[in-house]
Parts: structure tokens; sequence; C-alpha cells
């Protein structure tokens, strides 16, 4: 059914005519306010021609009340007994701005809902509207097109001025009930868009939808579409489920027009004097935003209605709330205001700074000490100034040094000759200061006896950790850009990566991603809380370790000591994978006695002992260090406890000592020796010897140990290898002699090995 919101035909005059209202005319309709040009009541134009609503008994008189075509109003009695401006007999009208050239009005709501079943689509109202001919266009900053309904499509045909017929849509989706909330209308059960400038015709349609709508029917059996005023409107999700969107204004909601005197501009209409609507003595005529036509305005200092013969009167500053004049005294003009001091007083007035004549005469001497005392304050702030700047000049004055004698510029060229194949970056200090607040040691996550470590935030949101060294080998000072360019190539899954550095501070910092689940110290020591940790991921994190190593040894260019691995370089993701951190440490540390001796104090029990006599780390010192971490992993015990017996203090000697009386197991965490087999204990014990043999040369290679650890980890699943419990394991591995237990000198021997897994390929 197609109805109109308001064929609002009434004929613009040819000309409009500068009528004077009847003193007799109502200015009020209930509690609307009706200024003219607007009326309520007959307005017959001075050249004979009557619209519509001419004779109407409203006033009783044919009064001019109105400026006519368009500005006629009705004021009728509703039910509720109360009394309600209209336009053209239907349309409410809700307020009047002279000012903002607007008036509110309530329009219709067209909607469309669903009969007996999701199929049956019935159009119940689909309003439309013709401006064509009056003062009024849609407001296109102050309305926006609004559907509400789930999977619902709705046009709006929208004909203004300079771009002829514009049809735009809106569609509005449901997935389920829930997904709708309060205040959104963002496509989700309401949409919106907005409509062109200058709209002088609407109408409203509902297009076929082509979703499936079987399931959202049975909540929300109607659509609605209306052109509402957008800063009225909230969405709620009952608009939905109920009727309670119709019923919120019996099926209306508000919407703004813009108002002018049409169809000229301000140019045009002040040629012909007896048309011309601004005829306030200090009135001012502007062009209209929306579609051709003026308004009026008073003048600046003038208030009241510019329509109507000296209808614009000086407003009397003076006698507002808050004097303009502060404690001065304020005289009215037309137009404006002026403030004088009061009598035996001198100043300005306007801001309230009067003072009297005696306080001015202030002896030569006083005059003399304040601007003595001003001048001395002003040239200590210069002082100060300079002072700040030179500060400032030196701070960045040291940080050109020391990104000199760090190698910066010699990193910069080799980083133009990669044209970005790396993404290694240079940072600046003050980037890295900002990032840890400081340096606070709040955001310290790892200590060493290298360095210190922060975890930090870059501008760009991405985490990261950065390592605050301790010490530097001086003769590498120079290299350290390039060196640390060199480190950032390893790219190796279970290696931490190296992001960059930063060469503006004395010892420079070094730049790593960030891993999230702390370190391997924190899991084997810190983690009374959780469940054990399994046999199967202790050696997963003991492989990973030591490939990464191995790829360290052998694989990388150049090769690379790590120089100083402890559980606490062993860093772990979510997921229990471990990354090696902290690797090239060698190359910065320093060779000689002094310097070993700081490094010994971090790395006391992991230390290889042959280095404690040559003062030199060795690719077989990391080996003998992994050793200890290995021993540290499958024992749970910490490497030095200072709660243990002298003999006991340290893991590796308690080690040693047990291995020799066949006694391993002794030391062994519960959850290893509940889930490992007695051949896996055998071939773990030999391993850890194997590493921790006090000369290197006879230590295996990394390697190696990566490969006896995979072989383990085999081992381990095999199977047809009978497992015992607790007590049944430590009676069998107590009972075993010297000769039957993994013969350590050929434990390496490839051949050996691949025999011994050849068997055990013929028992599966």
């Amino acid at each position: 059914m197609s109805l109109l919101f308001s064929r609002m035909l009434l004929l613009l005059l040819p000309a409009v005519v500068s009528a004077v209202p009847d003193g007799r005319c109502p200015t009020k309709c209930g509690v609307v306010e009706i200024p003219y040009p607007f009326g309520i009541g007959a307005n017959c134009s001075r050249d004979g021609q009557i619209d519509y609503i001419c004779n109407s008994t409203e006033t009783g008189i044919g009064a001019n009340c109105s400026l006519g075509g368009g500005f006629n109003l009705t004021c009728n009695t509703i039910e509720s007994g109360l009394r309600k401006p209209f336009y053209g007999n239907n349309v409410e009208v809700l307020n009047i701005s002279l000012v903002t050239g607007q008036v509110r009005m309530l329009n219709n709501i067209s909607s469309a809902c669903y009969n007996s079943n999701y199929n049956n689509f019935t159009y119940t109202y689909s309003w439309w509207s013709d401006l064509e001919n009056t003062p009024y266009r849609l407001s296109d900053l102050h309305n926006k097109f609004t559907v509400i309904g789930c999977n619902t499509l709705a046009y709006i045909l929208a004909l203004d001025e300079s771009n002829g017929f514009q049809q735009r849509g809106c569609v509005s989706m449901c997935l389920y009930e829930q997904s709708i909330v309060n205040d959104s209308c963002s496509g989700m059960g309401c949409c919106q868009t907005t409509i062109p400038k200058n709209l002088r015709y609407y109408e409203v349609s509902f297009g076929q939808s082509c979703f499936n709508n079987s399931n959202t029917w049975r909540f929300s059996r109607c659509s609605y579409a209306a052109l509402l005023e957008a800063e009225w409107f909230h969405f709620q999700t009952s608009y939905i489920t109920t009727n309670q969107f119709m019923q919120i204004s019996d099926g209306r909601v508000p919407v703004v027009l813009d108002w002018a005197i049409r169809n000229e501009t301000c140019e045009v209409a002040k040629r012909n004097p007896t048309s011309y609507a601004c005829i306030s003595k200090y009135s001012d005529c502007v062009d209209s935003s929306n579609g051709p036509g003026y308004l009026c305005n008073c003048s600046e200092g003038y208030q009241g209605n510019p329509y109507v013969s000296d209808g614009c009167q000086d407003i009397n500053e003076c006698d507002q709330q808050s004097n303009p004049c502060s404690d001065g005294i304020c005289h009215n003009l037309p137009g404006d205001y002026r403030c004088e001091c009061p009598e035996g007083t001198q100043g300005n007035a306007y801001n309230g700074v009067c003072i009297t004549a005696e306080s001015q005469k202030l002896s030569l001497a006083v005059k003399v000490a304040i601007g003595g005392g001003s001048g001395v304050i002003i040239l200590l702030l210069c002082i100060m100034c300079l002072y700040v700047v030179y500060q400032r000049s030196q701070i960045e004055e040291m940080k050109r040094k020391y990104f000199k004698q760090h190698g910066g510029y010699e990193l910069e060229e080799k980083m133009k000759l990669q044209r970005g194949l790396n993404k290694f970056k240079i940072f600046e200090s003050k980037e890295l200061e900002k990032a840890t607040n400081h340096f606070d040691d709040k955001n310290i996550i790892g200590r060493g006896g290298n360095g210190v470590v922060y975890k930090g935030v870059l501008e760009n949101q991405v985490v990261v950790a950065i390592k605050k060294p301790k010490i530097i080998n001086e003769d590498l000072k120079k290299q350290f850009g390039t060196e640390t360019l060199i480190l950032s190539y390893v790219n190796h899954v279970n290696i931490v990566n190296l992001l960059g550095c930063c060469l503006e501070t004395e010892m420079p910092l070094l730049v790593y991603e960030f891993v999230s689940n702390g370190t391997l110290f924190h899991l084997i020591h810190e983690n009374e809380n959780q469940a054990p940790t399994s046999l199967d991921t202790r050696l997963r994190i003991a492989y990973e370790s030591a490939d990464a190593l191995d790829y360290l040894h052998s694989k990388a260019s150049p090769q690379i000591i790590h120089g100083d691995v402890k559980p606490s370089n062993i860093l772990l993701d979510m997921d229990y994978t471990a990354k090696i951190s902290d690797f090239g440490a060698s190359k910065m540390i320093p060779k000689g006695e002094k310097q070993f001796a700081t490094l010994l104090q971090f790395t006391h029990g992991y230390i290889d002992p042959e280095c404690l006599m040559t003062y030199e780390l060795t690719y077989k010192s990391d080996v003998y260090s992994f050793g200890v971490v290995l021993l540290e992993l499958f024992t749970g015990k910490k490497v030095i406890s200072f709660e243990e017996s002298e003999e006991q203090k340290s893991l590796v000697s308690t080690f040693t000592m047990l291995e020799k009386q066949n006694r391993v197991s002794d030391i062994l965490d519960n959850q290893v020796k509940l889930e490992g087999n007695i051949e896996f204990i055998q071939e773990l014990t030999a391993l850890i010897k194997e590493c921790l043999k006090s000369k290197g040369e006879d230590r295996p290679t990394m390697k190696e140990v990566a490969e006896e650890l995979n072989g383990l980890r085999t081992l381990k699943k095999h199977p047809f290898i009978v497992q015992h419990n607790v007590e049944e394991m430590e009676s069998l591995l107590s009972g075993l002699p010297n000769d039957n237990r993994a013969n350590s000198n050929t434990i390496f021997n490839i051949e050996r090995r691949l025999t011994r897994r050849s068997n055990i390929q013929g028992w599966l």
C-alpha cells in the first residue's frame, strides 16, 4: 500500500511578497514557538493569489500570519487534548529554528512483514515525499536513510536538482538473534546510509531478498525503513523481535528539513525590495547551503526576528549575568558595548585590570629593584636554557663518538650493499630507552655473566628482548657492528633471531626476538605447581638445543662458539620448543684471567675446567657445558646446591661419584625413571659422561651429541623394550657390573650404533 508522507504541493508563489504579520497572529501552538515567516492561520498574498488554506477559521481572521508559500501551519487539537502544529494538516511540526534555518517534523516509517511463512513477504506501508515548490529540502547533514530488519534490502529513490534521480540501498543482515547488539547500526540487524544534498523528493521501497530466511523469520517478522534524524536514533535489539519501533511515535520518527526563502540568491533578492524578506534594519542575508534560496540573520550584536520590521533588537551585553567588563563599568552601544575603568583608576577595563593612581606611584628604587630582579631571573633562565642545549649537544656528540667507536659507519655501508636483503636494523638509543621505560629494573627478564636482558615494546608494538652487555672485547670494538651483522645471518628454527643493535651507548645493545615462555632453568627448577615434565619433552628440548649448537659449530658462516651454554640461555616458546639465545658471546668476551673471573661468577658449574687454565673458549667447551645442562635436565637438580653436603654440592661431582658406584639412578628425576627403560638410562649416562670428560679432545662433537640424543628418542619409543617401575629400575641398574653397562669408549662408534639399530629393526 503506497501512502503519502506529505504531498507538500503548496505552490510557492512566483514572487514571495514580504508581508508584515498581523499583530493578532498566534505565536505559539501548544509548547511550540511559531516565529514569522511561519504562521498559523490564513496567508492571503498582496496580489490576490490565495493558497488552499487561506480561509482557515483557526484564527477567525484573514490576516497575514505567515510569508505564505509553504510557511503556513495549522494548530490542531489531538485526541489527548494537546494542541500541536501541523504542516499540510497531517505532518506534525516539532520545532522551528530561525538561527539554523531548520525545522523538525515527524516522518512516516515504511514497513514490510511476513505473513504465515518466510516465503510470503507483504509490503505493509511504503511512504514517499515530494517537497517540490516548497521552502524545504531534506537535510543531508542531519538525516540518514535507516533500515531495520533481518536479511532486509531497502532502497531510497531520491531526486535532487543537480543529479536527477538517484537510487541508494542499504542491506541489514542477521546471522542469528544473539548476533544483534544495542546501539550498533553497522549492518547487523540495522544499517544506515547518507542522502544527497538538495534532496526534494524521495520514495522508499523494499527489494526482494535473495537470502535464506527460514531461521530469521521466526524471531524477526517485520522490516522497517525510514529517513530520520541520525542523532535521535539509537538502535535497540527489541526493534528486531517486536514492533516497538513502530510504536515509538505511532509509526513516525523525527526528520530534519532545511528551509529557506526560495529560489533566489541574496544578490538577486536585494534588487527587489518589495519581495526581499530580510526587512529588519539590522539584518544580514545569507545564501542557503542546501538548495537555491537565502536566509536572514540578525547582525552581530543584535537578536530577534530578521523577517519582521524592527525584529532585530540590540543585545544589551551589560545586562547579562556575567559582566563583560569584569570589575569595570559597562556602557551598552548599538550592536556593541564599551568598558571603562571606575573613577580614580586606570588600565584595561576589558580584561579587568584597573588599578588606582596611588598604587602606580612606586618609588624609583622599587622599580629599579623589580627591573633588576627581573633581569637577573631572565639572565638565569637564559643560562639554564643554554646549559640544557649544551648538555644535549654533548649527549649527541657522545652518541656519535660511540657509534663511530663501535663501527657504526662501517655497518651502515655494509647494510647499503645488501639493499635491504637482511632485516637487521640499527636502533637509536632513545627508541630502546622508550621501549624499556628507561631500562627500568621491572623489565629485567635475565641476568648473566655477559650482561642484563630487558623486555621491551617497540613503537610498532613488537615485543623484543634487549641485551645490555657488561664487558666487551676492546680489540673487537671497531668491528662490533660488522660482527653483529654477521651473527644476524644465523638462521635456525631453534636459535633466537638477532633483530638488530644499538651502537650509540658505551656498551652496545643487542636486540633479539622475544620468546614468551621463559627459560629451561625455569622449567626445571621453578615448575613446582605444574605437572612433571615428561621424558619426551626433555629429550626433545635436549635434541633441539644440541642440533642448534651443532649448527653454530659446523654450519654457520663463520662458525660460532656459543661460550655461555646453560639452562637460562635456552629459551622456550609456548610449545616448549627450544631456542638457543646469547650465541656469539665468546666474540665479546675479552681474553685474560681477570675477565674470566668475572664470567665465572655467573657460569660457575658450567664452565669448561680446561678453559680455567687456558682462558680460551673452544667448541668442546660448549660440549662440556651442554653435558652439565643434560645432567641438570634429567636429574632436576641445580648444578650447585648449598643445601647438600660438601661432597654433593657440585652436581657434576655427585654424578661422577655415583656413576663409579653404579648408582646414577639415585639422582635421576622420578619422571625420567618412571618413563625410561634400562638401556635408555645406560646410554644417557654414557652420553653425559662423555660430554663431561676433563680433556676437550676426548669429548664428542655437538653433531655426535645431537645424533646420540636423536637415537635415544627412538630408543625410548621401541615397543619391544620392557618398562620397569622405579624400584625395579633402581635394583636392575645397581646390580649391573661395570662391563655390562654401555661402553663409554665405543658409544660414538658409528659402526657399532648402526649394527645395534639394525638388530633393533630385526626385532620389529
